[in-house]
C-alpha cells in the first residue's frame, strides 16, 4: 500500500527523527520501497543515518514541498507500492498545511489511493496535548492519525489518555500506540556512529561499536518496535 508518512508532533525532543529512522529500518527489513525526506536544517539526524534513503527538503517553498509526492506521479499497476517518511523537524506545521491546502493533496491522493498517515509523537506535558489537538482540528476526517507515546520521552500519558484531542482523533479512526525505550547508552553509541540499525547491530570494530548484550538489547527492541509497527498495516 502506498503511504505518504508524516513523522511530527511538532515541538522539539520527542522523537521524532527516532521514530522516522525506525520506520526506515522496518520497510527496509520488509522490503518495502521508501523514500525518506529530512526537513530539519539544523541537525539531519534522518539523512546522516539512512543516507541512501532520504535527502533533505526545504518546507519553506512549495517547490521544496512538491518534491513529497514526486514517488507517487509514476505509480505503476502491478508494481511495488511506494512510501514516503517525512521526518519534520520542530515548527513545521503551518507552512506544510498551507501547502496541503492550497495543492487540496489529501482529495488528490485519496484518488491514487495513496494513504496518509499522520504520527504525531507525543511526551507527557500538555503541549503534547494542545499540538495534537491543533492536527486534527487542521486536518479533520482523511488522513489517518498515529498518536505515538514515546516511552523513551516519559511515562506518564495520563494526560494524553484523559483529552479531548486524543478522543477526536479516535474517533475518527486514529491509532494509539507505545514506542518502547532502547537502553540510553546503546542509544548515544549507535548515534556517535551515524549508522542505520542494522549496521550498528553488524559492525563489530571501533569505541562505539555495541557489545554483544547490546547488540541483544537492541535487537529485542527492534523486534518490540516491529510487532507494535506490525499491528498498523502500513
Amino acid at each position: 500500500m502506498a503511504s505518504l508518512n508524516f513523522i511530527g508532533g511538532e515541538k522539539g525532543g520527542v522523537g521524532k527523527s527516532v521514530t522516522a529512522r525506525v520506520l526506515a529500518q522496518y520497510f527496509i527489513d520488509k522490503g518495502q520501497p521508501f523514500t525518506g525526506f529530512d526537513t530539519d536544517r539544523s541537525h539531519n539526524s534522518f539523512t546522516r543515518f539512512y543516507a541512501d534513503y532520504a535527502s533533505p527538503v526545504i518546507v519553506d517553498s512549495y517547490e521544496g514541498l512538491d518534491m513529497l509526492v514526486g514517488a507517487f506521479e509514476d505509480m505503476g499497476e502491478g508494481e511495488a507500492q511506494p512510501s514516503v517518511i517525512v521526518d519534520l523537524a520542530a515548527q513545521t506545521a503551518a507552512p506544510l498545511s498551507r501547502w496541503i491546502k492550497d495543492s487540496d493533496l489529501l482529495t488528490l491522493l485519496a484518488s491514487m489511493g495513496v494513504t496518509v498517515n499522520f504520527w504525531h509523537l507525543v511526551d507527557a506535558g500538555r503541549d503534547s496535548v494542545d499540538l495534537l489537538d491543533k492536527l486534527v482540528t487542521t486536518y479533520g476526517a482523511g488522513p489517518n492519525y498515529i498518536v505515538v507515546k514515546n516511552q523513551g520521552r516519559g511515562s506518564d500519558f495520563s494526560l494524553l489518555a484523559e483529552s479531548a484531542a486524543l478522543k477526536n482523533a479516535l474517533s475518527l479512526g486514529g491509532k494509539l500506540i507505545s514506542l518502547p525505550a532502547l537502553h540510553e547508552a546503546s542509544m548515544v553509541k549507535i548515534d556517535r556512529q551515524n549508522m542505520s540499525f542494522w549496521a550498528a547491530l553488524n559492525t563489530r570494530g571501533g569505541p562505539d561499536a555495541l557489545g554483544m548484550l547490546e547488540r541483544q538489547r537492541v535487537k529485542t527492541w527492534l523486534a518490540n518496535t516491529y510487532s507494535v509497527l506490525n499491528g498498523l498495516a502500513l
